[in-house]
């Protein structure tokens, strides 16, 4: 009883660090093209916009990560690798999305240790922008 009130707990908590992360990430992504097409200089509260969403992402992957290991669905992977793989259901949970979210907040990742290699703030910006909205369209489509 105890396993199943904290997987319904923690799933919806995925599901509201899920809207977070969007949110955070999106805002990140507005704010990189807004102070490229301005031509403003990088400052600590563009670092911190980057940086915040940067941190809900990795949280939401450890969210994400327990939930896939604690659902009933982690159980399908019993009836064999070549069963995962031939069944789109199965593949989806426990393949494709956990893969795709795990590379989409690799990418963002990327972003933001590439940006701090740059002097200029157009490139801070545009790298930001960048990697960040190829990792949030990745993170997206796994919904759809």
């Amino acid at each position: 009883m105890s396993g199943e009130l904290f997987f319904s707990w923690i799933l919806q908590l995925n599901d509201l660090w899920s809207f977070l992360t969007i949110i955070s990430t999106a805002c990140a992504i507005v704010n990189s093209i807004y102070g490229l097409i301005s031509k403003r200089v990088f400052k600590a509260f563009d670092l911190r916009i980057s940086l915040f969403a940067l941190i809900i992402n990795h949280i939401q992957i450890v969210i994400g990560m327990i939930l896939y290991f604690i659902s009933p669905k982690f159980l399908w992977w019993k009836t064999g690798l070549s069963s995962v793989f031939n069944n789109d259901t199965y593949r989806r949970y426990l393949i494709e999305h956990p893969l795709i979210s795990l590379l989409g907040v690799l990418i963002i990742t990327f972003g933001w240790s590439i940006h701090k290699n740059s002097a200029k703030s157009s490139k801070k910006f545009l790298r930001i922008g960048l990697f960040y909205l190829i990792g949030f369209f990745l993170l997206t489509s796994k919904t759809l």
